[in-house]
Protein backbone atom coordinates (compact mmCIF):
# COMPACT_ATOMS: atom_id res chain seq x y z
CA UNK A 1 0.00 0.00 0.00
CA UNK A 2 1.17 3.32 -0.92
CA UNK A 3 2.23 5.86 1.95
CA UNK A 4 0.37 9.31 2.34
CA UNK A 5 1.69 12.01 1.46
CA UNK A 6 1.56 14.93 3.76
CA UNK A 7 -1.46 16.87 2.29
CA UNK A 8 -3.61 13.25 2.33
CA UNK A 9 -2.25 13.28 6.19
CA UNK A 10 -3.21 17.00 7.17
CA UNK A 11 -6.74 16.21 5.26
CA UNK A 12 -7.60 13.54 7.46
CA UNK A 13 -6.29 15.14 10.92
CA UNK A 14 -8.40 18.07 10.13
CA UNK A 15 -11.07 15.77 9.17
CA UNK A 16 -10.70 14.52 12.70
CA UNK A 17 -10.39 17.40 14.37
CA UNK A 18 -13.79 18.60 12.58
CA UNK A 19 -15.64 15.53 13.91
CA UNK A 20 -14.26 15.40 17.58
CA UNK A 21 -15.21 19.13 17.39
CA UNK A 22 -18.98 18.06 16.38
CA UNK A 23 -18.87 15.22 19.34
CA UNK A 24 -17.90 17.79 21.75
CA UNK A 25 -14.19 17.44 22.76
CA UNK A 26 -12.64 20.05 24.52
CA UNK A 27 -11.27 23.00 22.54
CA UNK A 28 -7.69 22.29 23.02
CA UNK A 29 -8.13 18.78 21.81
CA UNK A 30 -9.31 19.98 18.61
CA UNK A 31 -6.88 22.77 18.40
CA UNK A 32 -4.28 20.09 18.62
CA UNK A 33 -5.86 18.17 15.70
CA UNK A 34 -5.68 21.20 13.92
CA UNK A 35 -2.30 22.75 14.82
CA UNK A 36 -0.92 19.25 13.66
CA UNK A 37 -2.41 19.67 9.96
CA UNK A 38 -1.13 22.84 10.12
CA UNK A 39 2.34 21.59 10.78
CA UNK A 40 2.70 18.26 8.89
CA UNK A 41 1.38 20.35 5.81
CA UNK A 42 3.91 22.58 5.51
CA UNK A 43 6.49 20.31 6.54
CA UNK A 44 9.27 19.62 3.49
CA UNK A 45 9.89 15.90 5.03
CA UNK A 46 7.79 13.39 4.16
CA UNK A 47 6.37 12.47 7.12
CA UNK A 48 4.90 8.91 6.56
CA UNK A 49 8.19 7.94 6.54
CA UNK A 50 9.02 9.82 9.76
CA UNK A 51 5.90 7.86 11.39
CA UNK A 52 7.87 4.70 9.92
CA UNK A 53 10.94 5.75 11.33
CA UNK A 54 10.19 6.04 14.83
CA UNK A 55 10.66 10.05 14.36
CA UNK A 56 7.56 11.61 14.27
CA UNK A 57 7.64 13.27 17.77
CA UNK A 58 11.07 15.28 16.46
CA UNK A 59 7.84 17.55 14.89
CA UNK A 60 7.21 20.21 17.75
CA UNK A 61 3.65 19.59 18.05
CA UNK A 62 3.44 15.65 17.68
CA UNK A 63 2.49 14.24 21.12
CA UNK A 64 1.81 10.80 21.88
CA UNK A 65 -1.63 10.38 21.28
CA UNK A 66 -1.41 12.08 17.72
CA UNK A 67 1.36 9.37 17.08
CA UNK A 68 -0.42 6.52 17.39
CA UNK A 69 -2.91 7.74 14.99
CA UNK A 70 -0.58 8.90 12.33
CA UNK A 71 0.69 5.62 12.85
CA UNK A 72 -2.38 4.28 12.00
CA UNK A 73 -2.90 6.33 9.47
CA UNK A 74 0.06 5.81 7.27
CA UNK A 75 -0.30 1.61 8.22
CA UNK A 76 -4.18 1.24 7.13
CA UNK A 77 -4.23 4.09 5.33
CA UNK A 78 -7.29 5.06 7.12
CA UNK A 79 -8.35 6.43 10.53
CA UNK A 80 -10.96 4.01 12.17
CA UNK A 81 -11.87 7.10 14.23
CA UNK A 82 -13.20 9.21 11.80
CA UNK A 83 -16.04 6.43 10.82
CA UNK A 84 -17.04 6.34 14.38
CA UNK A 85 -17.44 9.33 15.03
CA UNK A 86 -19.32 9.66 11.16
CA UNK A 87 -21.69 7.41 12.23
CA UNK A 88 -22.49 9.19 15.75
CA UNK A 89 -22.82 13.05 14.68
CA UNK A 90 -24.25 11.95 11.27
CA UNK A 91 -22.77 15.51 9.19
CA UNK A 92 -25.56 15.70 6.57
CA UNK A 93 -28.40 15.81 9.65
CA UNK A 94 -25.61 18.16 11.74
CA UNK A 95 -25.78 20.75 8.55
CA UNK A 96 -29.39 20.80 8.28
CA UNK A 97 -29.19 21.02 12.34
CA UNK A 98 -26.79 24.10 12.05
CA UNK A 99 -29.20 26.06 9.26
CA UNK A 100 -32.02 25.42 12.39
CA UNK A 101 -30.12 26.18 15.33
CA UNK A 102 -29.61 22.96 16.82
CA UNK A 103 -26.68 21.68 17.82
CA UNK A 104 -25.10 18.68 16.84
CA UNK A 105 -25.55 16.27 19.37
CA UNK A 106 -29.52 17.10 19.47
CA UNK A 107 -29.59 15.85 15.36
CA UNK A 108 -27.76 12.93 15.85
CA UNK A 109 -30.13 11.45 18.83
CA UNK A 110 -33.21 12.68 16.33
CA UNK A 111 -31.14 10.36 13.92
CA UNK A 112 -30.96 7.65 16.43
CA UNK A 113 -34.44 7.78 17.48
CA UNK A 114 -36.09 7.89 13.76
CA UNK A 115 -33.46 5.52 12.24
CA UNK A 116 -32.38 8.23 9.60
CA UNK A 117 -29.23 9.74 8.11
CA UNK A 118 -29.53 11.72 5.36
CA UNK A 119 -31.38 15.32 4.95
CA UNK A 120 -33.52 13.18 2.31
CA UNK A 121 -34.44 11.14 4.85
CA UNK A 122 -34.97 13.52 7.70
CA UNK A 123 -37.57 15.58 4.81
CA UNK A 124 -39.57 12.39 4.12
CA UNK A 125 -39.60 11.67 8.00
CA UNK A 126 -41.28 15.82 8.55
CA UNK A 127 -43.37 15.40 5.71
CA UNK A 128 -44.64 12.48 7.28
CA UNK A 129 -45.61 14.12 10.28
CA UNK A 130 -42.63 11.86 12.52
CA UNK A 131 -40.55 14.16 14.11
CA UNK A 132 -42.81 15.10 16.83
CA UNK A 133 -42.08 11.42 17.48
CA UNK A 134 -38.67 12.23 18.75
CA UNK A 135 -38.95 13.14 22.63
CA UNK A 136 -37.85 16.59 23.13
CA UNK A 137 -39.03 17.96 19.55
CA UNK A 138 -41.55 19.95 20.51
CA UNK A 139 -43.67 22.25 18.08
CA UNK A 140 -41.01 25.13 17.97
CA UNK A 141 -38.13 22.63 16.99
CA UNK A 142 -39.84 21.43 14.31
CA UNK A 143 -40.86 24.08 12.75
CA UNK A 144 -37.41 24.87 12.64
CA UNK A 145 -36.53 22.11 11.27
CA UNK A 146 -39.10 22.07 8.74
CA UNK A 147 -38.36 25.77 7.47
CA UNK A 148 -34.38 24.87 7.56
CA UNK A 149 -35.69 21.92 4.88
CA UNK A 150 -37.81 24.04 2.79
CA UNK A 151 -35.72 27.71 2.84
CA UNK A 152 -32.21 26.48 3.54
CA UNK A 153 -30.01 29.46 5.57
CA UNK A 154 -26.29 29.27 4.98
CA UNK A 155 -25.83 29.64 8.43
CA UNK A 156 -23.83 27.39 10.90
CA UNK A 157 -24.86 27.52 14.39
CA UNK A 158 -21.22 28.85 15.34
CA UNK A 159 -19.06 31.26 13.01
CA UNK A 160 -16.43 29.76 11.00
CA UNK A 161 -12.86 30.36 12.17
CA UNK A 162 -11.75 32.45 9.39
CA UNK A 163 -8.47 30.52 8.45
CA UNK A 164 -10.50 27.28 8.43
CA UNK A 165 -13.63 29.48 6.23
CA UNK A 166 -10.41 30.70 3.87
CA UNK A 167 -9.16 27.01 3.53
CA UNK A 168 -12.67 25.94 2.68
CA UNK A 169 -13.86 27.96 0.00
CA UNK A 170 -10.48 28.42 -0.77
CA UNK A 171 -9.63 24.71 -1.85
CA UNK A 172 -13.39 24.21 -3.30
CA UNK A 173 -13.23 27.86 -5.20
CA UNK A 174 -9.80 26.15 -6.75
CA UNK A 175 -10.73 22.73 -7.52
CA UNK A 176 -13.71 24.47 -9.36
CA UNK A 177 -12.13 27.20 -11.09
CA UNK A 178 -14.06 30.03 -9.37
CA UNK A 179 -13.93 32.69 -6.66
CA UNK A 180 -14.62 32.16 -3.27
CA UNK A 181 -17.19 34.29 -1.80
CA UNK A 182 -19.39 35.13 1.40
CA UNK A 183 -18.02 36.28 4.68
CA UNK A 184 -14.65 34.41 4.12
CA UNK A 185 -14.08 37.49 0.72
CA UNK A 186 -15.02 40.21 3.42
CA UNK A 187 -12.81 38.88 6.13
CA UNK A 188 -15.13 38.42 8.66
CA UNK A 189 -13.86 37.10 11.82
CA UNK A 190 -16.18 33.93 12.29
CA UNK A 191 -18.25 33.39 8.90
CA UNK A 192 -21.52 32.19 8.68
CA UNK A 193 -22.25 32.21 5.13
CA UNK A 194 -19.78 30.17 3.06
CA UNK A 195 -20.00 30.56 -0.81
CA UNK A 196 -18.31 30.31 -4.25
CA UNK A 197 -19.47 31.64 -7.70
CA UNK A 198 -18.12 29.66 -10.65
CA UNK A 199 -18.40 31.09 -14.29
CA UNK A 200 -19.98 28.61 -16.56
CA UNK A 201 -22.20 27.60 -19.55
CA UNK A 202 -22.27 24.09 -18.03
CA UNK A 203 -24.16 24.33 -14.21
CA UNK A 204 -25.28 21.08 -13.82
CA UNK A 205 -21.70 20.08 -14.63
CA UNK A 206 -20.33 22.27 -12.51
CA UNK A 207 -22.45 21.16 -9.63
CA UNK A 208 -21.80 17.73 -10.07
CA UNK A 209 -18.08 18.40 -9.63
CA UNK A 210 -19.15 19.93 -6.48
CA UNK A 211 -20.92 17.07 -5.09
CA UNK A 212 -18.18 15.44 -5.98
CA UNK A 213 -15.29 16.77 -3.71
CA UNK A 214 -13.89 14.85 -0.65
CA UNK A 215 -14.99 18.52 1.61
CA UNK A 216 -18.82 17.96 0.15
CA UNK A 217 -20.66 14.84 1.68
CA UNK A 218 -23.74 15.64 0.41
CA UNK A 219 -26.28 18.08 -1.07
CA UNK A 220 -29.08 19.05 0.72
CA UNK A 221 -30.13 21.81 -1.81
CA UNK A 222 -30.19 21.94 -5.73
CA UNK A 223 -31.34 23.52 -8.77
CA UNK A 224 -30.79 24.52 -11.86
CA UNK A 225 -27.87 27.26 -10.99
CA UNK A 226 -27.15 26.48 -7.55
CA UNK A 227 -26.68 23.68 -4.71
CA UNK A 228 -25.72 23.79 -0.63
CA UNK A 229 -23.82 21.29 0.23
CA UNK A 230 -23.01 20.29 3.75
CA UNK A 231 -18.86 19.41 4.54
CA UNK A 232 -18.10 16.45 6.80
CA UNK A 233 -18.36 18.73 9.57
CA UNK A 234 -21.73 19.97 8.59
CA UNK A 235 -20.64 23.53 7.49
CA UNK A 236 -22.94 24.60 4.65
CA UNK A 237 -21.37 25.91 1.12
CA UNK A 238 -23.38 28.00 -0.77
CA UNK A 239 -22.27 26.97 -4.73
CA UNK A 240 -23.34 29.37 -7.30
CA UNK A 241 -22.80 28.97 -11.19
CA UNK A 242 -23.16 32.02 -12.87
CA UNK A 243 -23.38 33.15 -16.63
CA UNK A 244 -19.91 34.80 -18.07
CA UNK A 245 -22.55 38.12 -18.56
CA UNK A 246 -23.67 38.07 -15.27
CA UNK A 247 -20.76 36.57 -13.11
CA UNK A 248 -19.70 40.19 -11.82
CA UNK A 249 -23.48 40.61 -10.54
CA UNK A 250 -23.65 36.95 -8.56
CA UNK A 251 -19.85 37.80 -7.06
CA UNK A 252 -20.68 40.64 -5.78
CA UNK A 253 -24.53 39.50 -4.64
CA UNK A 254 -22.63 36.29 -2.74
CA UNK A 255 -19.76 38.50 -1.22
CA UNK A 256 -21.86 41.51 0.12
CA UNK A 257 -24.04 41.18 3.65
CA UNK A 258 -27.49 41.27 2.72
CA UNK A 259 -28.03 45.21 3.83
CA UNK A 260 -25.70 46.21 1.94
CA UNK A 261 -26.56 43.82 -1.06
CA UNK A 262 -30.40 45.12 -0.23
CA UNK A 263 -28.95 49.46 -0.19
CA UNK A 264 -27.52 48.66 -3.93
CA UNK A 265 -31.34 47.74 -5.12
CA UNK A 266 -31.79 46.07 -8.76
CA UNK A 267 -28.01 44.98 -9.59
CA UNK A 268 -27.66 44.92 -13.37
CA UNK A 269 -25.64 42.64 -15.40
CA UNK A 270 -21.92 42.55 -15.59
CA UNK A 271 -18.98 40.18 -16.43
CA UNK A 272 -16.98 41.98 -13.25
CA UNK A 273 -17.81 43.68 -10.01
CA UNK A 274 -16.02 47.00 -11.74
CA UNK A 275 -18.71 46.81 -14.31
CA UNK A 276 -21.47 46.36 -12.11
CA UNK A 277 -20.38 49.37 -9.57
CA UNK A 278 -19.80 51.34 -12.91
CA UNK A 279 -23.26 50.51 -13.81
CA UNK A 280 -24.70 51.68 -10.61
CA UNK A 281 -22.49 54.94 -10.99
CA UNK A 282 -20.63 53.84 -7.90
CA UNK A 283 -17.21 53.96 -6.88
CA UNK A 284 -15.59 50.37 -6.31
CA UNK A 285 -16.10 49.33 -2.67
CA UNK A 286 -13.25 46.84 -1.74
CA UNK A 287 -15.08 43.40 -0.24
CA UNK A 288 -13.77 44.26 3.28
CA UNK A 289 -15.83 47.43 3.43
CA UNK A 290 -19.23 45.95 2.34
CA UNK A 291 -20.57 45.09 5.63
CA UNK A 292 -23.08 48.09 5.80
CA UNK A 293 -24.86 50.51 3.26
CA UNK A 294 -22.12 52.54 1.93
CA UNK A 295 -22.25 55.00 -0.56
CA UNK A 296 -19.12 56.65 -1.59
CA UNK A 297 -15.60 56.01 -2.31
CA UNK A 298 -12.94 53.97 -0.04
CA UNK A 299 -9.90 55.57 1.62
CA UNK A 300 -6.55 53.93 0.60
CA UNK A 301 -6.95 51.16 2.72
CA UNK A 302 -3.47 49.63 4.01
CA UNK A 303 -2.04 46.23 2.52
CA UNK A 304 0.21 43.79 3.11
CA UNK A 305 2.72 44.53 1.32
CA UNK A 306 2.89 48.24 3.21
CA UNK A 307 3.92 45.85 5.82
CA UNK A 308 7.69 46.27 6.56
CA UNK A 309 7.78 44.33 9.95
CA UNK A 310 6.15 41.85 12.69
CA UNK A 311 6.09 43.51 15.93
CA UNK A 312 4.81 39.93 17.85
CA UNK A 313 6.01 36.30 17.22
CA UNK A 314 6.99 33.78 19.78
CA UNK A 315 10.42 31.47 19.78
CA UNK A 316 11.35 28.40 21.10
CA UNK A 317 12.11 30.31 24.32
CA UNK A 318 8.24 29.97 25.21
CA UNK A 319 6.15 28.39 23.35
CA UNK A 320 6.91 28.72 19.73
CA UNK A 321 8.07 26.21 17.34
CA UNK A 322 10.92 27.75 15.71
CA UNK A 323 14.63 29.52 16.72
CA UNK A 324 15.01 33.31 17.14
CA UNK A 325 17.06 32.66 13.76
CA UNK A 326 14.46 30.62 11.72
CA UNK A 327 11.85 33.08 12.73
CA UNK A 328 14.27 36.20 11.48
CA UNK A 329 15.13 34.43 8.23
CA UNK A 330 11.77 33.62 7.31
CA UNK A 331 10.24 36.82 7.92
CA UNK A 332 13.65 38.70 5.90
CA UNK A 333 12.21 36.25 3.45
CA UNK A 334 8.61 37.66 3.45
CA UNK A 335 10.24 41.06 3.13
CA UNK A 336 10.30 42.78 5.93
CA UNK A 337 12.79 45.08 7.25
CA UNK A 338 12.87 43.82 10.67
CA UNK A 339 11.19 41.50 13.46
CA UNK A 340 9.97 41.71 17.07
CA UNK A 341 10.45 38.33 19.24
CA UNK A 342 8.20 38.59 22.17
CA UNK A 343 8.16 35.74 24.13
CA UNK A 344 6.09 35.08 27.17
CA UNK A 345 7.13 35.66 30.86
CA UNK A 346 6.56 33.79 33.71
CA UNK A 347 3.01 34.49 35.19
CA UNK A 348 1.40 33.12 31.87
CA UNK A 349 1.98 29.62 33.37
CA UNK A 350 0.10 27.72 30.83
CA UNK A 351 2.98 27.96 28.88
CA UNK A 352 7.03 28.22 29.52
CA UNK A 353 7.94 31.57 30.23
CA UNK A 354 11.15 33.33 30.25
CA UNK A 355 12.48 35.57 33.91
CA UNK A 356 14.75 38.40 33.87
CA UNK A 357 17.61 36.10 33.43
CA UNK A 358 16.12 34.41 30.74
CA UNK A 359 15.67 37.31 28.79
CA UNK A 360 19.02 38.90 29.23
CA UNK A 361 20.12 35.39 28.10
CA UNK A 362 17.54 35.44 24.93
CA UNK A 363 19.36 38.89 24.09
CA UNK A 364 22.69 37.10 23.37
CA UNK A 365 20.97 34.87 20.76
CA UNK A 366 19.31 37.62 18.85
CA UNK A 367 22.63 39.79 18.85
CA UNK A 368 23.74 36.89 16.81
CA UNK A 369 20.88 36.68 14.43
CA UNK A 370 21.24 40.51 14.08
CA UNK A 371 24.62 40.20 13.19
CA UNK A 372 24.04 37.07 11.06
CA UNK A 373 20.73 38.91 9.05
CA UNK A 374 21.71 42.91 8.99
CA UNK A 375 20.80 44.97 7.60
CA UNK A 376 17.74 43.15 8.37
CA UNK A 377 16.77 44.03 12.52
CA UNK A 378 15.40 41.80 15.05
CA UNK A 379 14.12 43.22 17.90
CA UNK A 380 14.74 42.48 21.66
CA UNK A 381 10.90 42.20 22.70
CA UNK A 382 8.67 40.78 24.89
CA UNK A 383 4.85 40.30 25.68
CA UNK A 384 4.74 41.07 28.85
CA UNK A 385 1.98 39.61 31.08
CA UNK A 386 0.09 42.74 33.31
CA UNK A 387 -0.31 41.11 36.58
CA UNK A 388 -3.43 41.34 38.52
CA UNK A 389 -2.77 44.51 40.18
CA UNK A 390 -1.65 46.26 36.88
CA UNK A 391 2.23 45.45 37.52
CA UNK A 392 4.34 43.85 35.00
CA UNK A 393 5.53 40.40 34.72
CA UNK A 394 9.56 41.56 34.74
CA UNK A 395 11.41 44.38 36.32
CA UNK A 396 11.59 47.94 35.06
CA UNK A 397 15.32 48.06 34.69
CA UNK A 398 14.97 44.49 32.55
CA UNK A 399 12.49 46.32 30.22
CA UNK A 400 14.17 49.60 29.68
CA UNK A 401 16.74 47.35 27.81
CA UNK A 402 14.47 46.20 25.30
CA UNK A 403 13.42 47.30 22.02
CA UNK A 404 9.70 46.68 22.05
CA UNK A 405 8.00 45.84 25.26
CA UNK A 406 3.48 45.29 24.36
CA UNK A 407 1.46 43.74 27.88
CA UNK A 408 -1.34 41.34 27.59
CA UNK A 409 -3.71 39.94 30.14
CA UNK A 410 -3.38 36.38 30.21
CA UNK A 411 -5.27 35.30 33.54
CA UNK A 412 -7.84 36.65 35.73
CA UNK A 413 -10.34 37.80 32.74
CA UNK A 414 -13.14 37.35 35.36
CA UNK A 415 -12.37 40.73 37.23
CA UNK A 416 -15.04 43.63 37.46
CA UNK A 417 -14.98 46.01 34.72
CA UNK A 418 -13.25 48.34 36.66
CA UNK A 419 -10.68 46.25 37.37
CA UNK A 420 -9.58 44.93 34.33
CA UNK A 421 -9.83 48.71 32.92
CA UNK A 422 -7.44 49.85 35.86
CA UNK A 423 -5.27 47.49 35.44
CA UNK A 424 -4.95 48.15 31.84
CA UNK A 425 -4.22 51.57 32.17
CA UNK A 426 -1.56 50.91 34.33
CA UNK A 427 0.20 48.99 31.61
CA UNK A 428 -0.59 51.83 29.25
CA UNK A 429 0.83 54.29 31.40
CA UNK A 430 4.25 52.64 32.33
CA UNK A 431 6.98 54.18 30.30
CA UNK A 432 8.35 51.01 28.53
CA UNK A 433 5.08 49.68 27.38
CA UNK A 434 4.74 50.33 23.21
CA UNK A 435 1.76 48.19 22.63
CA UNK A 436 -1.33 46.62 24.46
CA UNK A 437 -1.59 42.95 22.75
CA UNK A 438 -5.31 41.34 21.74
CA UNK A 439 -6.57 44.06 24.20
CA UNK A 440 -10.38 42.57 23.67
CA UNK A 441 -8.76 38.36 25.75
CA UNK A 442 -11.46 36.72 23.50
CA UNK A 443 -11.41 33.34 21.78
CA UNK A 444 -14.13 33.15 19.33
CA UNK A 445 -16.32 30.64 19.99
CA UNK A 446 -15.05 29.80 23.40
CA UNK A 447 -14.22 32.70 25.00
CA UNK A 448 -16.28 36.06 25.21
CA UNK A 449 -14.24 39.51 24.85
CA UNK A 450 -13.28 40.82 28.62
CA UNK A 451 -15.33 43.57 30.37
CA UNK A 452 -12.13 46.00 30.06
CA UNK A 453 -13.73 49.70 29.20
CA UNK A 454 -11.56 50.05 25.84
CA UNK A 455 -13.16 53.57 25.21
CA UNK A 456 -10.91 54.66 28.41
CA UNK A 457 -7.88 52.44 27.41
CA UNK A 458 -8.17 54.55 23.83
CA UNK A 459 -7.87 57.46 25.41
CA UNK A 460 -4.69 56.96 27.80
CA UNK A 461 -3.18 55.04 24.82
CA UNK A 462 -3.41 58.68 22.53
CA UNK A 463 -2.50 60.10 25.77
CA UNK A 464 1.04 58.01 25.92
CA UNK A 465 0.99 57.42 22.38
CA UNK A 466 0.82 54.21 22.90
CA UNK A 467 -0.55 51.41 20.43
CA UNK A 468 -3.23 48.75 20.32
CA UNK A 469 -2.58 45.88 18.17
CA UNK A 470 -5.17 43.68 16.09
CA UNK A 471 -3.56 40.32 16.82
CA UNK A 472 -3.41 38.18 13.32
CA UNK A 473 -4.64 34.67 15.47
CA UNK A 474 -7.18 33.08 13.93
CA UNK A 475 -9.45 32.22 17.11
CA UNK A 476 -8.80 35.40 18.31
CA UNK A 477 -8.38 38.34 15.61
CA UNK A 478 -8.49 40.86 18.56
CA UNK A 479 -8.82 43.79 18.40
CA UNK A 480 -12.03 42.96 16.22
CA UNK A 481 -12.57 45.27 12.81
CA UNK A 482 -15.06 47.40 14.78
CA UNK A 483 -12.85 48.09 17.56
CA UNK A 484 -10.19 49.06 14.54
CA UNK A 485 -12.10 51.69 13.82
CA UNK A 486 -12.74 53.04 16.80
CA UNK A 487 -8.89 53.20 17.72
CA UNK A 488 -8.22 54.95 14.60
CA UNK A 489 -11.40 57.40 15.36
CA UNK A 490 -10.03 57.95 18.58
CA UNK A 491 -6.14 58.66 17.11
CA UNK A 492 -4.72 55.90 18.34
CA UNK A 493 -2.33 54.21 15.78
CA UNK A 494 -2.75 50.05 15.79
CA UNK A 495 0.04 47.34 15.25
CA UNK A 496 -0.77 44.61 12.63
CA UNK A 497 1.43 41.51 14.05
CA UNK A 498 0.25 37.89 13.90
CA UNK A 499 1.35 36.55 17.09
CA UNK A 500 3.42 33.62 15.68
CA UNK A 501 4.36 30.78 16.66
CA UNK A 502 5.94 29.06 14.05
CA UNK A 503 7.28 30.33 10.93
CA UNK A 504 3.92 29.07 8.65
CA UNK A 505 2.29 31.36 11.52
CA UNK A 506 3.82 34.24 9.93
CA UNK A 507 0.87 33.97 7.41
CA UNK A 508 -1.43 34.89 9.32
CA UNK A 509 -0.54 38.96 8.65
CA UNK A 510 -3.00 38.81 5.61
CA UNK A 511 -5.91 37.81 8.32
CA UNK A 512 -4.56 41.12 10.44
CA UNK A 513 -4.39 43.29 7.97
CA UNK A 514 -7.46 42.49 6.38
CA UNK A 515 -8.91 42.83 10.02
CA UNK A 516 -7.48 46.37 9.79
CA UNK A 517 -9.14 47.02 6.51
CA UNK A 518 -12.32 45.99 7.86
CA UNK A 519 -11.74 48.76 10.24
CA UNK A 520 -11.07 51.41 7.58
CA UNK A 521 -7.57 51.29 8.44
CA UNK A 522 -4.54 53.23 6.13
CA UNK A 523 -0.84 52.69 5.66
CA UNK A 524 -0.83 55.73 8.20
CA UNK A 525 -2.67 54.49 11.18
CA UNK A 526 -0.43 51.38 11.45
CA UNK A 527 2.57 51.95 13.26
CA UNK A 528 4.36 48.62 11.63
CA UNK A 529 4.35 50.10 7.89
CA UNK A 530 6.82 52.70 9.28
CA UNK A 531 10.26 51.98 9.06
CA UNK A 532 12.47 51.43 12.08
CA UNK A 533 13.75 54.38 13.25
CA UNK A 534 9.76 55.69 13.25
CA UNK A 535 9.12 52.20 15.43
CA UNK A 536 11.35 52.14 18.13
Amino acid sequence: MPRPDNGTIAERLETLAGLLDLAGASFYSVRAYRRAAELIRSTPAPVAELVRQGRVRELRGIGPAIETRLRELVETGRLAEIDELEGEVQPELVGVGRMAGLGPQRMAELGRSLGIRSADELREAAAAGRLREVPGIGPSTEAKIRSALERPRTSPRRGLLLNRAWELVGGIADALGGVAAGDPRRWRDASERLAVVVASAEPNEVIDRFRGLPEIVALVERDDRRALGVTVDGVPVELVVASAERFGTELLRATGSASYVDALGSLPDGPDEDAVYRALGRAYLPPELREQPYDGGPPQLVEVAQIRGDLHVHTTWSDGKASVLEMAEAARGLGYEYIAICDHTRSVRVVPGLDADDVRRQSEEIAEANERLAPFRVLRGIECDILADGTLDLPDDVLDELDWVQASVHAGQRQSRDQLTQRTLAAVHHPAVRSISHPQGRIINHRPPNAVDLEAVFAACLETGTAVETNGLPDRIDLSAELVREAISAGVRITCSTDAHSVRGLGNMRLSVATARRGWATAGDVLNTRVLSEVV
